[in-house]
């Protein structure tokens, strides 16, 4: 269909039966089981896999101070929490911040500052490991002594 007919049609100025011509009456709609996608049960969704495994991650930017307890809710299931605070009031990201200091104590976690206004919190079982280039070059990958 050309696009003035097509334009003509969704104007309702023409009767758009352009697609009768094209139907198949071979064309069988589907299977009759009711049950026409199937996901193969060796895929897994990728939420579903990480979350079994316990290999999630929460990112929270709060706009106000009310958002703090999606933070909080995060870090009492164990799960680590990106704080981003860059769209925030500096008096609001303050107290932000202190909550998640006292939720850091009350449940032993620790509070890591990522960069400028952005922290995060990782609960007591879980290992921060260090991307600081100088920490891995005991023997080094280029040593060419």
């Amino acid at each position: 269909m050309g696009s003035v007919r097509k334009a003509s049609a969704w104007l309702g100025l023409v009767d758009d039966n352009d697609d009768e011509r094209y139907y198949d009456d071979d064309y069988s709609e589907g299977t009759e089981s009711g049950d026409a996608w199937v996901t193969d049960p060796r895929v897994k969704v990728a939420a579903d896999s990480a979350e079994e495994k316990g290999r999630r991650i929460g990112t929270v930017t709060p706009d106000s101070f009310r958002d703090a307890r999606a933070i909080g809710e995060l870090f009492r299931e164990g799960v680590p929490v990106i704080v981003n605070l860059t769209a925030m009031e500096p008096a609001d990201a303050k107290r932000v911040v202190d909550f998640a200091a006292g939720l850091v104590f009350g449940l032993r976690g620790s509070i890591d500052r990522v960069s400028t206004r952005v922290f995060l919190l990782s609960p007591a079982d879980t290992e921060i490991v260090s991307g600081d280039p100088g920490a891995h070059r005991s023997d080094g990958f280029f040593n060419q002594s």
